[in-house]
């Protein structure tokens, strides 16, 4: 059994989601150069991943390939991914907690592993600030209403 290249592909999961399809309509693929690629990424480039089948599937495997290019398998009431867009609401919700994490020092840091990092001391500053005004409004608040004016 003689095998033939069907398609070179130059990302390991396309190449592994267009040898699935064929596999689902029975045709038997081999999918070279997986091991290398997924070692060193950079080797998908270089290399790309080459789909292989049997010499007697080629005309088949092609054929599909070209109708998934086309795009016969895709669903008419396809929108997307399903997902619907955020609100405005989720939009002031999202980006207040962005803004909280990255006034806290949430969004600093380093690959570094925890024991070797310096503190985020622009976070720490941040966050004493917010404690006092929080605990300075509430007392205040605490005041007034104890001995109103």
């Amino acid at each position: 059994m003689s095998l033939v290249e069907i398609a070179r592909y130059s990302d390991v999961y396309e190449a592994d989601l267009a040898a699935a399809f064929l596999e689902a309509h029975e045709v038997r693929v081999c999918v070279t150069e997986r091991h290398q690629t997924t070692i060193d990424p950079l080797m998908q480039r270089a290399l790309g991943i080459r789909l292989l089948v049997a010499s007697s599937q080629v005309e088949t495997a092609r054929s599909l390939l070209a109708r998934v290019e086309a795009g016969e398998f895709t669903d008419a009431d396809n929108d997307g991914d399903g997902i619907a867009p955020p609100t405005s609401a989720t939009r002031i919700v999202g980006s207040v907690m962005a803004l909280g994490a990255y006034a806290t020092g949430g969004f600093w840091g380093s690959s570094l592993p925890r024991r070797f990092r310096t503190p985020a001391w622009q976070g720490m500053l941040l966050a004493s600030i917010l404690v006092l005004a929080v605990v300075g409004v509430a007392l205040t608040i605490r005041g007034l209403a104890l001995y109103p004016p």
